[in-house]
């Protein structure tokens, strides 16, 4: 079993697996649509985190990195995935398409849709930045988490531009009084 991670499963890895394989799925775009209530936010005051979304660009990319998980694990990471990943992700299977020089695979991801009652849906970078830098919930803060991962995606991924995260990232950072004092 390979599970794909495009959002914390990046940079928070708390689970077992055997390899690790930075790479893309096709199609799709990452973005910071789903509200959190149980990670980085709080009910009657979410969170956003990303999830993807179907692009009108069957070519569009969306980078991360696919853990293998094995066979005596599958399980137990199922398991925990499933409920670390409630708050309206479902699974569907994609293919992977590998960094390095591997054919292309089937793996598993989490993501939200829009029927899902946490679904935030589209807003300017502006709103969104607000929302996250005055969010916080039992995984930490909100700007926390978009930092983590645009630092994980420019690292995994340095020739790859991700206008949607990096635009949210320098809007958090403005808004931001803790980013100033650095």
């Amino acid at each position: 079993m390979w599970v794909f991670g495009y959002g914390s499963l990046v940079w928070k890895v708390d689970f077992k697996y055997e390899r690790k394989v930075v790479g893309y799925i096709k199609g799709y775009l990452r973005r910071f649509y789903q509200h959190s209530i149980d990670h980085r936010g709080v009910p009657g005051r979410p969170g956003r985190v990303v999830t993807l979304i179907q692009s009108n660009n069957p070519n569009s990319k969306v980078w991360g990195v696919a853990y293998k998980i094995r066979k005596e694990d599958v399980d137990q990471v199922t398991q925990h995935l499933d409920f670390r990943e409630k708050n309206g992700y479902i699974k569907r299977t994609v293919t992977f398409h590998p960094k390095e020089a591997l054919e292309p695979f089937e793996l598993t991801l989490y993501v939200a849709t829009e029927e899902n009652e946490s679904y935030a849906g589209e807003a300017s970078i502006e709103d969104i930045a607000k929302q996250v830098v005055t969010s916080q919930g039992p995984s930490g803060t909100n700007k926390e988490y978009v930092y983590n991962l645009a630092a994980a995606m420019r690292e995994l991924a340095p020739d790859v531009e991700d206008d949607h995260l990096f635009s949210l990232e320098a809007a958090v950072r403005r808004l931001d009084p803790d980013s100033k004092k650095t």
